[in-house]
């Protein structure tokens, strides 16, 4: 019995912690343009090795500290709501903040953002 692979950051590393079921493809990298970062655009994604530890995702990189994103926060901020585009559907997603940003743009070296996707949001159509 193989075990299921999840990808709780579009694009990034996945793991086979069965906890982030839950999570799959619920956050992802944008850059300063809006733009949804996938390997093609940023292959360096691909480096970024994500698990699921006491109600946070932990982000690691090659060369960086970890970073420590809370997992289940109530999203009542309006000011950090954002919306992008996917391929042709209009996603509504919150924005992890100053620190996420600087971390993922240190380490892709263009600047970017880490969005959640906002809980209300109904299914994605994920570009292929």
């Amino acid at each position: 019995m193989t075990a299921s692979v999840y990808q709780p950051i579009a694009e990034c590393g996945t793991t086979e912690q069965s906890q982030a079921a839950d999570y799959h493809r619920r956050w992802l990298i944008a850059n300063d343009a809006g733009t949804w970062l996938n390997r093609e655009l940023c292959p360096r994604l691909a480096e970024i090795a994500v698990e699921l530890r006491m109600g946070y995702l932990v982000m690691k990189a090659p060369g960086m500290l970890r970073l420590d994103i809370p997992l289940d926060v109530i999203e009542d901020d309006d000011s950090v709501r954002r919306q992008i585009l996917l391929g042709d559907q209009t996603v509504d997603v919150v924005d992890e903040g100053d620190l996420a940003s600087a971390w993922v743009s240190n380490f892709l070296q263009i600047p970017s953002r880490v969005m959640k996707v906002h809980p209300e949001m109904g299914e994605i159509h994920w570009p292929a």
